[in-house]
């Protein structure tokens, strides 16, 4: 890809390679690390998988098992940071998000359809939460009840860009788009 020079043409590109990243198995965006805080004054953060992109809303979709600290952790504190980085286009977000977890309704209901019958399921049908303490793999599986569809808001994007003729980084938020010293 062609160095982009304009602020408002890396804003669209971030936001096409968003949307290109949950259908591109090897798109270095499909898996990102997302931080919440933890309850206790310090941070918890984990990966996730980028399922779906809303640009209109600016709104990324991860899967969440329902049961789990990190659903506890965005009911009591909904602001979160998503790192991303890919490699192919040397460039990293920081991305503040406020979320939100689903775990009902036609939203979550069309999701798990077609998550059902992949290898992916059973992620969300283990009858003990996440990070339980178990002797042996577990053989049985539950039902659909602790899928949670996480939405993410994107409030803020940090983009830098890692290049050999030089690094840029540039900020993009409701204040509006503006470079930053990298």
């Amino acid at each position: 890809m062609e160095r982009l020079l304009d602020l408002d043409a890396i804003e669209a590109e971030l936001w096409s390679q968003l949307e290109r990243a949950p259908r591109e198995r090897g798109h270095g965006w499909r898996v990102g690390v997302l931080a919440t805080g933890d309850g206790a004054g310090g941070a918890d953060a984990r990966s996730v998988v980028l399922r779906d992109v809303d640009r209109a809303r600016r709104a990324l979709i991860f899967y969440a098992d329902s049961r789990s600290a990190k659903v506890r952790q965005i009911a009591a504190r909904p602001q979160g940071t998503l790192v991303l980085w890919s490699p192919a286009l040397s460039w990293q977000l920081r991305l503040r998000v406020t979320l939100a977890v689903r775990t009902n309704g036609l939203a979550v209901s069309s999701r798990w359809a077609r998550l059902k019958m992949t290898p992916g399921a059973q992620d969300y049908l283990s009858p003990l939460p996440p990070g339980s303490p178990i002797d042996a793999p577990l053989p049985e599986r539950g039902s659909r009840e602790h899928f949670g569809v996480v939405t993410a808001v994107v409030d803020a994007v940090d983009w830098l860009e890692l290049h050999a003729d030089g690094h840029r980084r540039a900020g993009f938020d409701g204040r509006g788009r503006r470079w930053l010293v990298p």
